[in-house]
């Protein structure tokens, strides 16, 4: 039997799971719920973006999505604005208010991984946040070659069913 401790996926979702909750206890005080945070830190990285889009980086239902939408609107973090292309979706822009927030955000942030590399030299930590960066890229091509694969046996069942 293959050992959790041992094993990269379960290091990184523990790893993972452990910086959200040791951040959520941080962030509490911001009166923001994590799916709140973590729509504003994407927001943060992509205006623009559009609701599709972001719920699909978040992993969420786009109905979700919008119910969590309406609160940060309402609270005058973020606004919607018509897509010039589609007039039937909208694109994501982070309000001047949330700038603020945004700092108090990556400050509660910074700290999270000061104490989770604490101890470590910094020549560790550049290496494995270099490890981590090869493995998303290795990851993404992965993504991207099953996308296409699948594309191209869609194209061909089509073609043989026509």
């Amino acid at each position: 039997m293959a050992d959790p401790d041992s094993s990269i996926g379960f290091l990184v979702g523990d790893v993972a799971r452990l910086l959200r909750r040791n951040f959520n206890r941080r962030a509490q005080a911001l009166g923001l719920s994590q799916a709140q945070w973590r729509a504003l830190a994407y927001l943060s990285r992509q205006q623009g973006v559009s609701q599709a889009s972001l719920a699909d980086r978040l992993e969420i239902q786009p109905i979700t999505l919008v119910r969590l939408l309406d609160r940060l609107q309402a609270a005058g973090l973020v606004t919607r604005r018509p897509d010039p292309h589609d007039r039937r979706a909208f694109r994501l822009y982070l309000t001047d208010r949330a700038q603020p927030l945004l700092a108090r955000m990556w400050s509660i942030a910074t700290q999270t991984r000061e104490q989770a590399l604490a101890g470590m030299p910094i020549q560790r930590q550049r290496m494995l946040i270099k490890s981590l960066q090869h493995l998303r890229q290795n990851l993404l091509q992965a993504e991207d070659s099953a996308t296409a694969n699948s594309q191209k046996d869609r194209r061909i069942r089509n073609a043989a069913n026509a």
